[in-house]
C-alpha cells in the first residue's frame, strides 16, 4: 500500500479517536474539569502537529476561526458558570463579598480537590470552595453569625451546579464542530 491509500483510513481512525477524546473531555467537564479547554487544547496540538508533516499551504485539520468559535464559546460557558453561582448567592441574601467569596471559593476548591482525588474530588472541592467562600465572605461583610451564612452559602451551591449545566450545551456544541471538522 502507498501512502495515499493509507491517507484516507488515517484520516477515517483519527477522526474516530478525536471524537472519543472528545466524549472523554465531555465526562471530565460534568465532573468539574475544564473538559471543553482540554479538548481546545488538543485541537491546536493537532495543528500544530500539522504543520510539521503537512505539504507547504495544505489546510489545517481545525480552521483557526473554528478554535476561535470554540474559544469564545467555551468562555461564554465559563462566564455562565461563574456567574450563576454568584447570582445563586445572592438570590439567596448574599452580599457582594459572599458572591465574589463563593466564586472564587469555587475554582480554589475545584483545584485542590482535582489534586486530592481526581474528578470526585473536583466536584466535591468545587461544591465545598463555593460554599465555604460564600460563609467567609458574609463573616467578613457584616456582623453575621456562622448560621446566617447557611442561606447564602446554599444559594452559591445551586447556583454552581445550575451554572455546570448551562456549561455543558456549550460544551456539547463545541465537542460536535471540532468532532465534525476532525472528519472534514
Amino acid at each position: 500500500m502507498t501512502p495515499e491509500t493509507l491517507t484516507p483510513y488515517f484520516e477515517t481512525i483519527f477522526g474516530v479517536g478525536f471524537t472519543l477524546w472528545g466524549a472523554v473531555c465531555m465526562l471530565a467537564l460534568i465532573s468539574g474539569l475544564p473538559g471543553t479547554w482540554i479538548l481546545i487544547g488538543t485541537a491546536m496540538i493537532v495543528d500544530l502537529v500539522d504543520r510539521l508533516w503537512l505539504p507547504s499551504g495544505a489546510p489545517l485539520t481545525f480552521h483557526p476561526l473554528t478554535l476561535a468559535a470554540c474559544a469564545l464559546l467555551a468562555g461564554v460557558g465559563e462566564l455562565l458558570e461563574f456567574l450563576l453561582s454568584a447570582a445563586g448567592a445572592k438570590r439567596f441574601g448574599a452580599s457582594a463579598r459572599g458572591m465574589w467569596g463563593s466564586v472564587i471559593g469555587g475554582m480554589l476548591g475545584a483545584i485542590l480537590g482535582t489534586f486530592l482525588f481526581p474528578v470526585i474530588g473536583t466536584i466535591i472541592g468545587a461544591a465545598a470552595g463555593t460554599a465555604m467562600g460564600a460563609v467567609l465572605g458574609e463573616l467578613a461583610t457584616r456582623d453575621k453569625t456562622l448560621a446566617e451564612t447557611a442561606k447564602p452559602a446554599l444559594g452559591a451551591v445551586i447556583g454552581r451546579v445550575l451554572g455546570t449545566l448551562a456549561k455543558l450545551p456549550l460544551g456539547l456544541v463545541v465537542w460536535v464542530t471540532l468532532a465534525i471538522a476532525a472528519f472534514a
